[in-house]
């Protein structure tokens, strides 16, 4: 069958109000069965926001040779992580995948090839923040990978090109962390709400362009100084953030939420765009 032979998301969904696009931090895997402020402000977000026909997520654990789109019915939870209690690897989040939001992604993605994956499903990156928005499962959900081999400022033009799906009830998420650095974590207190200078510095710097709307320092990063090149020493989870930051239109303005440091060196900040 031919990308023009095929259905595109409006033979399904149902228009609807422009959607806001978020930023989640995800933070540790445990967020998905401990009771904390961040997972409160997502269950939050989630009785906020309209509803969504469906969820198109861009996680920072879902990293590939080239771009893919999950396109299965029914994606299967992925548990990519390991040394957490069995209650975490028990969680499963059936929710429905999206065939027909995986095509109509590929088809709006001109800058490159989508493939469609029937193999992935839904890492932690997205179900373990989703889940708090939409606990019954009931919001198709779709992935959408990051190619290794693009540059910052490709992946923020690929991200341009999914405008349209928010004004057909789709939901964009990015999940991924802004301060992001393991091997400096203080593991003894990574429960504790601090960080260290170097940390509050690049946290300070990057909320700075977000909300000012500087999308070029976020695609230049590298040469936002030392603190920020600690904060993101490599770019996974940094990059669903320029997926947001894309699809920011004229009049919308972003909002910080979950805006704290954790363990010295990383930080849950999220965002959120929308109309004011």
């Amino acid at each position: 069958m031919q990308r023009n032979e095929l259905k595109t998301i409006t033979d399904q969904f149902k228009p609807s109000e422009r959607m806001p696009v978020l930023f989640l931090g995800h933070g540790s895997p445990m967020n998905a069965i401990t009771e904390n402020e961040f997972v409160a402000q997502f269950r939050k977000l989630g009785n906020e926001i309209p509803k969504p026909q469906a969820i198109l997520c861009v996680s920072a654990h879902w990293e590939t040779k080239g771009t893919h789109v999950t396109a299965m019915e029914t994606p299967r939870t992925i548990h990519d992580f390991g040394g957490f209690p069995p209650a975490l690897f028990a969680v499963q989040y059936p929710t429905p995948g999206s065939p027909e939001l995986a095509v109509e992604t590929q088809q709006l993605i001109t800058s490159t090839t989508v493939e469609l994956d029937q193999t992935w499903g839904l890492d932690h990156g997205a179900w373990s923040v989703v889940k708090h928005l939409y606990p019954k499962a009931d919001v198709p959900m779709v992935e959408l990978s990051l190619d290794k081999d693009l540059s910052p400022t490709q992946h923020y033009a690929l991200a341009k090109e999914l405008g349209a799906l928010r004004d057909k009830g789709v939901l964009i998420i990015g999940s991924g962390n802004l301060v992001h650095n393991l091997r400096l974590v203080d593991w003894k207190r990574i429960n504790d709400a601090f960080g260290f200078n170097w940390a509050l510095e690049a946290q300070e710097i990057m909320n700075n362009a977000i909300l000012s709307g500087d999308h070029q320092a976020m695609m230049n990063y590298a040469k936002l100084g030392s603190a920020v090149q600690l904060a993101i020493p490599t770019p996974e989870h940094f990059l669903p953030l320029l997926y947001t930051l894309a699809l920011q239109q004229p009049g919308e303005q972003a909002r910080l939420f979950n805006d704290t440091p954790v363990g010295g060196a990383a930080t849950m900040t999220s965002v959120k765009i929308a109309m004011d």
